[in-house]
């Protein structure tokens, strides 16, 4: 008989209630991590990136913090959004933000739970092991009634020193590698139109050769915003042949939706995950690597 799949990490994912039992803890750090893309046309670039900071400021869960992905955690030297820094520089901006030995981090965002589960990617990349996702983020926690506040969370700076899990992010070489490899699956995040190539958003329309999908979303109830079921998780990824024995690289258009996927996969035991961070920004726009679609 074959076990029920359960999420093999439960300490990172909590729910609203956990949340508001401990709000007030003085080792936790609530972070608001939302951002808001706006897809534009004829723009020349795939969409329009907005800080969720304005929507923090009106209302947020009381003592959370804000964090910019695109503005603070992000390589600014890259011409690409999103951008993993360095990881040491990352970990002192994490560091300067509140993060560091000792502390409990919860992550939560509107809309969409990729912007937690990006910067919880980043966290486990650098070493950092005490982080959680908000199961349906700040939209749960508003639709429960749950009280909020506008005014801002500032942390004290913390002390963290960075230490690298190697292989978390790749770059389009591994990723090109891994293609008619049958020890890998590569697994793109994004919505269907984009891995047929019915939308050219990112440019060259289409997905990397042999890829296979998983929308980020499909494995979401959008209604309350959380994670659904272990086993209908697991069951979406065993359709698409990604098997625990292989090495599993993830995609989308930016490294964020991938990251949701990464993240599921993690909790249901995969050992071998890695985001591809450049995603289809880069891959799309680069003539020499090989593209497929319907």
């Amino acid at each position: 008989m074959t076990a029920t799949p359960r999420y093999a990490h439960p300490e990172a994912i909590v729910d609203t209630r956990w949340l508001a039992d401990n709000l007030g803890a003085p080792s936790l750090r609530v972070f608001d991590c939302t951002t808001y893309l706006h897809y534009e046309t004829g723009t020349g670039r795939p969409y329009r990136v907005e800080s969720g900071r304005g929507d923090y400021d009106k209302a947020h869960i009381p003592g959370s913090a804000f964090l910019d992905l695109q503005g603070e955690l992000s390589d600014r030297a890259s011409p690409l959004n999103f951008t993993m820094p360095a990881l040491d520089d990352l970990a002192a901006r994490f560091a300067a933000k509140g993060i560091g030995t000792g502390t409990r981090v919860v992550l939560y965002a509107r809309k969409n739970p990729q912007w937690a589960t990006r910067v919880w990617w980043m966290l486990r990349a650098i070493g950092f092991d005490d982080a959680a996702i908000l199961d349906g983020g700040f939209d749960k926690w508003s639709a429960e009634g749950r009280p909020t506040e506008t005014t801002e969370t500032r942390y004290p700076a913390a002390t963290l020193a960075a230490r690298p899990r190697p292989g978390l992010f790749v770059g389009k070489e591994e990723v090109r590698a891994a293609i008619g490899d049958a020890a890998s699956c590569t697994i793109n995040a994004l919505a269907p139109d984009l891995h047929s190539g019915a939308n050219p958003r990112y440019g060259r329309p289409g997905r990397i050769p042999g890829s296979v999908n998983v929308p980020a979303l499909s494995l979401v109830d959008t209604a309350s915003m959380t994670f659904r079921p272990p086993e209908a998780v697991a069951a979406a990824f065993a359709a698409v042949g990604a098997e625990p024995s292989k090495r599993i690289l993830v995609y989308c258009g930016g490294g964020i939706a991938a990251t949701l996927d990464a993240f599921l996969l993690h909790q249901l035991g995969y050992p071998d995950v890695a985001v591809y961070d450049a995603s289809m920004s880069e891959w799309a726009k680069d003539e020499s690597l090989p593209i497929e679609r319907d």
